[in-house]
């Protein structure tokens, strides 16, 4: 699979994103308070902190929901866990979802040009493990696995097993994973 690989609708995470050019010299990032009101960046903030230090799933998951992340129920956010604090209100966490600790899923990017946004979506029970990294514009399908400290730059399709730097499929769902131990989110 390379990154620009279609999933089974003929997509991919390059096509599922939205450029926003920015003018002048300086890069997008100089340019970060015309894409998003600095109030609602620091208001998103002050509730990613609070998500990302509660010893509370509950408290976690009501801090997400109020900055827009849309959250399924028996969603678990790991400690330390990063939704993107510009977009995210791009964010969809389906029923049971697993985010690993210190995860991050980011849904812009500030380039040169442009920046560029993007819906991340994880799927119903789909886990996401420790220090994994998701792009803009990935879908994580369901009963699929990130491993810890792996780079999502494609769609993962439902219940595939990945990764690396950028994650890879891994072996085979069933025998190849016998003893347990994928690296994923480590909820056992």
């Amino acid at each position: 699979m390379t990154d620009d690989t279609a999933d089974s609708s003929g997509s991919s995470r390059h096509d599922r994103i939205r450029r926003h050019p920015t003018p002048g010299a300086r890069n997008s990032l100089a340019h970060w308070t015309s894409a998003k009101h600095p109030l609602r960046v620091a208001i998103n903030y002050i509730f990613v902190w609070l998500a990302r230090i509660s010893p509370s799933l509950r408290l976690r998951r009501w801090c997400l929901r109020r900055i827009g992340v849309t959250v399924g129920t028996g969603v678990s956010w790991g400690l330390e866990a990063t939704p993107d604090t510009f977009w995210p209100e791009l964010i969809t966490l389906e029923d049971h979802a697993i985010v690993g600790y210190d995860a991050t899923l980011l849904c812009h990017e500030f380039l040169q040009d442009e920046y560029r946004t993007g819906e991340v979506v994880v799927g119903e029970r789909a886990m996401i493990g420790a220090g994994a990294i998701v792009l803009p514009g990935v879908e994580i399908g369901a009963d699929a696995s990130v491993a810890a400290n792996s780079l999502v730059t494609q769609d993962v399709p439902p219940g595939t097993t990945v990764a690396g730097v950028p994650a890879r499929p891994m072996g085979g769902h069933s025998s190849d994973q016998s003893d347990g131990d994928d690296g994923a989110a480590g909820s056992e």
